[in-house]
């Protein structure tokens, strides 16, 4: 018997089963392709983020390092408890320890602790790179590590305690042998006020507040990078002439394309998944809702797996303690060989 992914609603007839199976057999197996190469690819990504990042040496202020640590931090742990646990757990093996009622219930607080984590440390960073550059006057006070580690502290906190309550809104499906295994959703989740309005406020909190705080953040700083940039440029193009560099618009630029691959990153692969939760599937057919459903989920599972490629191709110094890494090991058995050699 097939396990049901813990957002999935069972179809209601054997005939609707049937044509279900029959028309999106394909997106199946992309799903249990690509969540198997997703795993793959994202835990060895984000731990060598982790690891770079946190020796300190890719030219990144410490307060900048904390943020990007803890994103690469969360990710790991949405690819670990989404896309192992819950995905590859479900595709690959559908029944075991990991069904058992009280265990789905807590990897589920746990995926939803490490997604609301993922995001809003992204929200924090973005406020973090837009203070640093619009508010000068705010920034030698926000811009510290200290306060990096109070925002990531409180997010963590709030949003732990925020999904202590999904641990009771699932019942068992089954009972095998007098153990309750899968999560089922009780109907008082459906039906209950308290359960609905906690259900609004879960879409509020993510993804609808991070995905406009991030597009205002950005407009707002694209908006103070184009005003400053005239006036600089006025300025010293009559007291220096045009030609000689600007050590601060330099620093800026690269702080900016930063905070714009992430950003950006974070909108175009979230942004189906956004449309999802304004039910814009319920536009299509029963199986174009399927497949919609499950390209938002994709996409937005992917978004944990791009910081570390965003790294590389912006960061120089960050591609320079990712080559060494690689290289280390190889040194290391050229070395051991020659003194054996010796």
């Amino acid at each position: 018997m097939n396990a049901v992914l813990l957002e999935d609603i069972v179809c209601c007839t054997q005939e609707e089963i049937y044509f279900t199976q029959k028309m999106l057999l394909p997106i199946q197996w992309v799903r249990k392709i690509y969540y198997l190469i997703l795993a793959i690819i994202g835990v060895p990504v984000n731990l060598v983020s982790i690891l770079i990042l946190s020796r300190g040496k890719c030219s990144l202020s410490t307060c900048t390092t904390r943020y990007l640590v803890a994103m690469a931090t969360a990710d790991l742990l949405v690819i670990i408890t989404e896309v192992i646990l819950n995905r590859i757990n479900d595709y690959y093996f559908p029944l075991n320890f990991l069904k058992i009622t009280t265990v789905c219930s807590v990897r589920y607080v746990l995926l939803r602790i490490a997604t609301d984590c993922s995001v809003w440390f992204t929200v924090a960073f973005t406020f973090d790179r837009f203070v640093a550059i619009c508010c000068q006057k705010l920034k030698s006070k926000y811009c510290t590590k200290r306060t990096a580690a109070v925002v990531l502290a409180i997010i963590g906190i709030l949003f732990t305690v925020k999904n202590i309550p999904i641990y009771f809104r699932f019942k068992p499906r089954w009972i095998i042998d007098n153990v309750p295994f899968i999560c089922s959703n009780k109907l008082s989740y459906f039906t209950d006020p308290v359960w609905i309005g906690f259900r609004i406020f879960e879409k509020v909190l993510t993804p609808l507040i991070p995905f406009a705080l991030i597009l205002l953040l950005n407009l707002l700083t694209v908006r103070h990078i184009l005003v400053t940039s005239r006036v600089r440029e006025q300025l010293r193009g009559q007291s220096m002439g045009d030609n000689h560099s600007d050590p601060e618009m330099e620093s800026r630029r690269k702080s900016m394309i930063l905070l714009f691959s992430i950003s950006g990153s974070f909108i175009l692969l979230w942004f189906v998944y956004v449309l999802y939760f304004f039910d814009v599937n319920d536009l299509l057919d029963a199986d174009s809702s399927y497949i919609f459903r499950n390209i938002a989920y994709m996409l937005r599972n992917l978004s944990c797996c791009t910081n570390t490629l965003i790294y590389v191709l912006t960061q120089s110094k960050f591609r320079e303690q990712l080559t060494n890494m690689v290289k280390y090991p190889v040194t290391s058995i050229i070395k051991l060989i020659n003194k054996q050699h010796i």
